[in-house]
């Protein structure tokens, strides 16, 4: 194996991330990847047709539009194209009635009627102190905000949104359906505090940043990653299963983008008892079920506005969410489970041919479920666009028992790497001062099983990034992430 100083295992998102900064410190990075191409849960590759990408993980990234690392490492800068729907997010309902969430807060008011004013109370101070939520939120979570006003705005509406409080807030079933289909991207029993605090981030950000999808797919954001890391000399390994820690030789630093589980079969029996006992005890959340399929044309919605929209909440009422999500969180698994959706060519209609478009679909499931997920997800849809079955020409279906053999971070199908619960949103994996740093010299956790946890930001990996320069190489501050050598450095994140 050859000399290098940072051997980094697994290339999603916060791998990659972290294989930016230390590259760009000047050290020598290698990044070792089990399957035969990089990204992870950026992956985009055809399934069906040649012409025709999918997303085979994530698809749209309203966290990625926010996160203080993206917004340093300049995407648009780099060629990827963020491109933001006229609706970001859409929930249909019984009766041909949708709720739509439009990057126009005013817009989405007017729509929800008597609730407009009061989802304008909601989101306007949050858009006012956006930067602060975010950077909060996307943080480590372990230093004072740098916005206590945003800390306090979040504070108050996570009391409310996070509880049972939140059900009287709004009048009438839209607005109520709209915020609590967010909160289930928490994917967990609803209500709680994690739902809360998820909602009251990409709820806003709908109406700021945005809940944008890359212009020809999730991968394109992994290339310019990778692109900025070979340029600082880092070197790729593909097809690359490493099974043991002693498989990297003598380096001065390790980050591990793997879930706690991966954590414990690299390391054997090094890790100290203690801390491998916190590790054998953390929570894996609900699983995520994914169906691909290739339509004939755009999906026939009850309301046509609902073809708008870049992403799509199937979950019915507030009340049914609630339902579906906590049985969900407790292993029972429900006929009528929560779908997002995603119809890629609404927003970049180059992702489709005539005739030939993607939909991208995924159902929340227990832990660890079997059941092919197509006649499920197929009926969810068919319950607010009739005569979708008619236009699948192709399909394929990912259990979220599959979807570990995929990618060995999705344990159980849970593709967030752990349980959003109160104690594992403040201490993931376990507790300590600094959650990346593990009781193994120079061994770092960098997933998203550290914080701030799930979603394309990056920030899991340039803070754990941030440690291992601290501890191992004695830098104390991030390089600049700019592609121009002239831009001001990013400083020192969370």
């Amino acid at each position: 194996m050859s000399a290098c100083d940072v051997a980094i295992v697994g290339t999603g998102p916060n791998g990659l991330a972290a294989g930016v900064v230390l590259a760009r410190a000047g050290l020598r990075v290698e990044l070792y990847e089990g399957a035969e191409t990089i990204g992870g849960g950026l992956r985009t590759a055809p399934l069906f047709d040649s012409g025709v990408v999918h997303d085979l993980c994530a698809a749209v990234h309203p966290m990625a539009a926010a996160s203080p690392f993206f917004r340093a490492f300049g995407l648009a800068a780099r060629g990827v194209e963020l491109l933001h729907p006229e609706i970001s997010y859409a929930h249909p309902l019984d009766g041909g009635r949708a709720a739509l969430a439009h990057r126009s807060l005013a817009a989405t008011c007017e729509h929800l009627g008597p609730d407009g004013p009061r989802w304008r109370q909601l989101m306007v101070p949050l858009l006012e102190h956006s930067e602060g939520v975010a950077d909060l939120l996307l943080s480590g979570q372990r230093r004072l905000p740098r916005d206590p006003v945003a800390a306090l705005l979040l504070a108050r509406r996570v009391a409310v949104h996070g509880s049972g409080l939140g059900a009287a807030h709004f009048r009438g079933e839209e607005a109520a359906a709209l915020l609590t289909g967010v909160a289930a991207h928490a994917v967990g029993r609803l209500p709680s505090p994690a739902g809360g605090a998820v909602a009251m981030l990409l709820g806003h950000l709908a109406h700021g940043t945005g809940w944008p999808l890359p212009r020809g797919g999730s991968g394109r954001i992994a290339e310019a990653m990778a692109q900025d890391i070979t340029a600082h000399g880092g070197v790729f390994h593909t097809g690359h299963r490493v099974t043991d820690l002693a498989q990297l030789g003598r380096v001065r630093a390790v980050l591990l983008d793997t879930a706690p589980k991966g954590f414990l079969a690299l390391a054997g029996d090094r890790l100290p008892r203690s801390y491998a006992r916190g590790l054998e005890r953390y929570r894996y959340g609900p699983g995520a079920a994914k169906v691909d399929f290739l339509v004939s044309e755009p999906i026939p919605w009850s309301d046509p506005a609902v073809g708008r929209a870049g992403t799509v909440h199937l979950g019915g009422t507030r009340a049914e969410m609630v339902r579906q999500e906590t049985a969900n969180a407790r292993g029972v698994r429900t006929a009528e489970p929560f779908v997002l959706l995603v119809d890629p060519a609404v927003t970049d209609p180059g992702r489709a041919l005539p005739g030939k478009r993607p939909v991208w679909a995924y159902a929340h499931v227990p832990n660890g479920d079997a059941t092919d997920p197509y006649d499920l997800v197929r009926a969810r849809i068919e319950r607010y666009a009739p005569g979708f079955g008619d236009t699948v020409i192709d399909h394929r279906s990912t259990s979220a028992a599959a979807y570990e053999a995929y990618n060995p971070n999705y344990v159980g199908g849970d593709i967030g790497s752990g349980a959003m619960t109160l104690r594992q949103s403040l201490a993931r994996p376990v507790p300590r001062l600094d959650p990346y740093r593990t009781p193994l010299p120079g061994v770092f956790l960098c997933s998203s099983a550290t914080p701030p946890g799930p979603g394309v930001h990056g920030m899991s990996g340039c803070l754990a990034a941030l440690s291992a320069l601290r501890h191992r190489f004695g830098i104390r501050d991030l390089p600049s992430l700019s592609p121009k050598s002239d831009s001001p450095e990013f400083g020192r994140p969370g």
